[in-house]
């Protein structure tokens, strides 16, 4: 299963999708300018022939936005495939290690200041012809000057946004690489990015080549798309497979589903023309009636290949969570045969507590050999098993008067089926934390088991561990791991409340079998 899902997990392409769209922009860009050139070199030579400026129009503009933009896109190159490596290949964290990276950065605003200074002079440069002209910006002097610290400035503000933004990328590209469904997640991230950068690279052209000429066009193409995309994720890889076997008006499909659409409807109503609820109404309707369905065709076409993603990452969870708990165990054959040694022996020696201990443990060893092993067995047995090990706890701290063991496990009417060891881990870890020979300690354990539910609530006292002690950061075969079990077996239809209080730490576990 591990080598299968290695196989079937993708690389995130937020990167490369970047670099693809960064390319795309600066080739558009070209075109752009070039396109306006051809059609606006009457408009852009005026100011030039009125301040009589002597005008060229290769030096004047077409090298000038050349060099500008492929500066720029040369640093970009530079930040992202050289700097930014660089950073991530840094293991000591001592200062001197980032003397590269930071000498990068300082040459790369150097010289794009540098450029974007050059350019502006010769774009601008009919406002600098008069006698009174310098480069050094003068604020005593109202005749227009060169701004060239401020446009250093800017040159440096490119930069440290472009670097945030790389900052927060790795951040989202770590999370998910150490996410427990990462395939999936990858995949939903993968096509996420590709949406947000084909939006905004479409937008560019559009704009550029002036299809759009007013902010209310473009504010429309956004929310539209934006909000089409973002139901279609959800629906897609959230919803649609949620929903499983069950009907759309199931209450936690149909809620689900008013929910996010009443969301992202909210975008749509600047394609309305109507004013308040009533636009509300009109896109809420088309998410619902027209968006939905269009989404519910495509997961159906495509839902053999997302649900085995989703399928085999929980099978890989449920693999880990079951190897996680075998290492927990001792051999129960070797165990359970020593066992039954010390049990005639004890008798032979007339240690009744000793040998009724021993028969106690033989009960739990003889469950974990012939039905720990079932997917699921009786309520009858799993309490059977709790009981003997919190008989066993009491007899092992029989003698301290500062241990107080409360126990009320009721199963007269509970005649469910249950997976095996869901509610051990929860006394096991009570026990383990919970007690202390040194300080006044407690423990509540209360089972309530009726036609429709099973509901097991552990709390107990805690206590301050020491630096050096290996169990401190221990419980059982550990909570989480519960946790996870409960998400594969019972997937919603349990609750999980942990709760930690100064003196006190409780678990409640709720399950509808």
């Amino acid at each position: 299963m591990q080598t299968a899902m290695n196989q079937q997990v993708e690389n995130i392409k937020w990167r490369k999708q970047e670099l693809v769209f960064v390319t795309a922009i600066a080739a558009i860009a070209l075109a752009g300018r070039m396109w306006y050139v051809m059609h606006h070199q009457n408009q852009l030579q005026t100011p030039f022939n009125e301040t009589n400026t002597p005008f060229n129009l290769y030096r004047n503009v077409i090298i000038p936005d050349i060099s500008g933009g492929l500066m720029l896109y040369l640093v970009y190159l530079l930040l992202n495939l050289y700097t930014l490596p660089l950073i991530k290949s840094i293991r000591e964290k001592k200062s001197y290690r980032y003397a590269g990276p930071v000498l990068q950065i300082s040459i790369s605003i150097i010289i794009l200041g540098f450029v974007i200074n050059i350019a502006e002079y010769y774009v601008r440069q009919w406002q600098f012809n008069y006698p009174e002209f310098s480069i050094f910006f003068d604020k005593n002097n109202p005749k227009s000057q060169m701004n060239i610290a401020g446009n250093f400035f800017v040159a440096a503000a490119i930069i440290v946004a472009y670097l945030l933004y790389q900052f927060i990328r790795e951040y989202i590209i770590s999370i998910l690489e150490r996410s427990k469904q990462k395939a999936y997640n990858i995949s939903v991230c993968n096509k996420v990015t590709v949406f947000v950068f084909t939006i905004f690279a479409v937008h560019f052209f559009l704009t550029t080549f002036e299809f759009f000429q007013e902010r209310d066009e473009f504010a429309k193409y956004i929310f539209v798309v934006s909000s089409m995309f973002a139901i279609f994720v959800s629906n897609v890889y959230w919803l649609f497979p949620l929903k499983g076997n069950d009907s759309f008006f199931s209450s936690r499909i149909l809620i689900r589903l008013l929910s996010t659409s009443f969301v992202y409807a909210v975008p749509l109503t600047v394609l309305v023309h109507e004013n308040g609820p009533l636009a509300m109404l009109y896109s809420w309707a088309l998410q619902l009636f027209i968006v939905t369905p269009l989404t519910w065709i495509y997961f159906t076409y495509n839902k053999e290949s997302i649900l085995r993603l989703r399928t085999a990452e929980k099978e890989l969870e449920q693999s880990k969570a079951d190897l996680q708990f075998l290492r927990s165990q001792v051999n129960p054959h070797f165990l359970f045969n020593t066992l039954n040694t010390l049990y005639g022996t004890a008798l032979q020696e007339n240690a009744e507590r000793t040998a009724e201990g021993i028969q106690m443990l033989g009960d739990m060893m003889r469950f974990m050999l012939h039905e720990n092993n079932r997917d699921f067995i009786n309520m009858q047995k799993e309490t059977g098993y709790l009981k003997n090990y919190i008989a066993l706890q009491k007899l092992r701290i029989a003698t301290s008067n500062d241990i107080a063991i409360t126990d009320n496990i009721e199963t007269a009417q509970c005649n469910h089926m249950i997976a095996p060891m869901v509610l051990i881990p929860l006394v096991e870890n009570a026990f383990k934390h919970g007690i202390s020979l040194q300080e006044r300690s407690w423990i509540n354990i209360q089972l309530v088991c009726n036609e429709t539910s099973i509901v097991f609530e552990v709390s107990n006292s805690v206590h301050v561990k020491q630096a050096a002690d290996t169990e401190k950061d221990k419980s059982g075969i550990g909570l989480n791991n519960v946790r996870e079990r409960l998400k594969h077996i019972y997937p919603g239809r349990f609750d999980f409340l942990i709760t930690g209080k100064e003196n006190e730490f409780t678990v409640k576990l709720s399950i509808t079998p």
